[in-house]
């Protein structure tokens, strides 16, 4: 099962859901309004609670009786009593409706929109995008829409995390808030008590509103900058090197030691940017926010994935298409200065 989207065999349904567009593989449900946080728990199949069960083991092969295991605990998931991991005695289980609180706490319930969710594996590992009620207004009419995303998981890898991820209304680019010498995102603890929960939903909502006045400011004042066509080329190949060597031969100009598949890409990225429709808007056509948008319109809307999956770690989990999308950004601050 490549998407690896849970599977739960009791109801005979894959554990995801989306509104309006399709889910993953054409998995899970699509539904046409919002919902709210009760109804997404039920579409998304993650109505099941995990417990933390005592591990027992063996003196040895034919001996018994039992023994305990000390210190560490199972986690089980309580509906189709599957074990999800192995964690220690201060471990604390954050149920999935916890997760949802979490979110409906952020704006006080008042303008959320769930907007995907789902749970991989066993059920070990669920995410949630939602989208707040306000917007990053670009030039007259580009509007980037805020998501906050969260992934949490229940076989002990990993904190709760929750990060701001603006997107472009247009054509859906992911921008992943890059801030030089900022991060978009916190982990939180596993625990269930509602006052770290409030108190960390109120982190989440200061950096969007944070980083959501900066790139407002940042991104109107790029679709004034103009660049030419020789500068975009150089400025996506600088964003896309994938090691120092093939840095050094751009920068040394000795683009025939350049491989074929790093040109590749390169030529994809630009002809995205002179070939895109909402590359031609007057805020991204000729202009240093379209110079960025065509990278990260690129990880978003032409690199081929091995799945869903893998494109939604990429775009969110801090792999590729994250950390060309943050060179990017830097690189456009320092077009910008120069």
């Amino acid at each position: 099962m490549a998407h690896n989207i849970n599977f739960n065999e009791q109801t005979g349904q894959h554990s995801f859901f989306s509104v309006k567009e399709k889910a993953w593989h054409g998995l899970g449900q699509v539904i046409q309004d919002y919902p709210t946080s009760a109804e997404a728990i039920q579409f998304a199949g993650l109505d099941y609670t995990v417990a933390k069960r005592k591990i027992y083991t063996q003196r040895n092969e034919y001996e018994n009786p039992q023994i305990t295991v000390p210190d560490y605990f199972a986690t089980l998931r309580t509906d189709t009593n599957e074990v999800l991991g192995v964690v220690g005695k201060d471990y604390e289980i954050v149920q999935n409706r916890d997760a949802f609180t979490f979110f409906d706490s952020i704006v006080g319930g008042d303008g959320i929109q769930y907007e995907t969710a789902g749970a991989l594996g066993k059920g070990e590992r669920i995410f949630i995008t939602a989208k707040l009620p306000s917007y990053i207004k670009v030039g007259r009419e580009d509007l980037i829409e805020q998501y906050v995303f969260l992934t949490t998981s229940h076989d002990g890898f990993g904190s709760i995390t929750a990060a701001f991820t603006p997107i472009r209304i247009c054509c859906n680019n992911t921008l992943n808030a890059a801030m030089r010498n900022h991060t978009n995102s916190i982990k939180i603890r596993h625990t269930a008590n509602a006052k770290d929960r409030l108190e960390q939903a109120h982190k989440v909502m200061g950096i969007s509103n944070q980083l959501a006045g900066q790139l407002e400011e940042i991104f109107n004042h790029w679709i004034s900058v103009k660049i030419t066509d020789p500068e975009l080329h150089r400025l996506i190949q600088l964003a896309m090197v994938p090691n120092k060597e093939v840095l050094d031969n751009i920068n040394k100009g000795q683009f025939d030691e350049l491989s074929t598949c790093f040109n590749n890409m390169c030529d994809s990225v630009f002809e995205y940017a002179m070939s895109s429709p909402s590359q031609q808007q007057e805020t991204t056509k000729g202009t240093l926010f379209g110079a960025y948008n065509s990278v990260t319109g690129y990880f978003q809307n032409v690199r081929t994935y091995k799945d869903e999956e893998a494109k939604l770690k990429s775009l969110l989990y801090g792999g590729t298409a994250q950390m060309k999308a943050q060179k990017a950004f830097n690189l456009c601050l320092d077009f910008m200065n120069n």
